[in-house]
């Protein structure tokens, strides 16, 4: 696969607190087929991250209310999402220290758009070749850079919005998620559906599950709220 094949319809996080650069950052990754979502205060980061769920996350270190050191270190408490340290500090300590703690790359300021594109390209390649190794449970497979699904060793013929409508609940087993919370996930171009929509996908989708695995029921409803993941 090119690069460019896990551009679309990624979304890359911006945590920079220089609105210029991130405005900068985010129009060579769109451009490049991303979406981007754009956090300037450090304290939103870690909230930002559960409730949009990236595929990767450019990480400034220095930023006010939260330096980067501490928030990689509490993101991967309960994530293993991409994340690349941003720094205009060269310091060898610095860029060992972000390592350590469970970030995956490091870009130095001052640095070129199309580098960083390049290098976040790069990672997802081999963060997709991960994930499609290891990202099973309980007879269910996804894989990423496939854009496909298995269920006891039995294909499951998805739409894209089934898929992306499993891959969310699925990463996030356990996890409460509303109708307006799963629309937000599945459809990026703002158009507008209906609670009974997402209803619909999970329909569809538990009858594919079904007939793979008819004993057991992964996708439960929450009365009055919506819809989780039970391993």
């Amino acid at each position: 696969m090119t690069p460019a094949s896990y551009s679309n319809g990624m979304t890359i996080m911006i945590v920079e607190d220089e609105p210029k650069l991130a405005a900068l950052l985010a129009d060579y990754l769109r451009q490049s087929g991303f979406r981007t979502i754009h956090v300037a205060d450090g304290l939103q980061v870690v909230p930002a991250v559960r409730d949009s769920m990236p595929d990767l996350i450019l990480l400034d270190l220095m930023l006010p209310g939260r330096d980067g050191i501490e928030i990689c270190r509490d993101l991967r408490s309960f994530s293993q999402v991409p994340i690349v340290m941003v720094t205009a500090r060269v310091e060898e300590i610095d860029r060992l220290l972000g390592l350590q703690i469970g970030a995956d790359d490091y870009i130095c300021k001052p640095f070129s758009p199309r580098e960083v594109v390049a290098r976040v390209q790069a990672i997802l390649r081999r963060a997709g070749q991960w994930r499609s190794a290891t990202e099973s449970s309980g007879g269910l497979l996804i894989d990423d850079s496939l854009h496909s699904a298995s269920f006891n060793g039995q294909a499951l013929e998805l739409t894209p919005v089934e898929f992306r409508l499993l891959k969310t609940l699925f990463q996030n087993k356990g996890k409460v998620f509303s109708r307006d919370q799963l629309m937000a996930h599945l459809y990026d171009d703002y158009r507008v559906v209906t609670d009974r929509t997402i209803d619909t996908h999970i329909k569809n989708l538990r009858r594919k599950l079904d007939q793979a695995s008819p004993e057991l029921e992964l996708i439960r409803s929450i009365y009055g709220i919506g819809y989780k993941f039970d391993a």
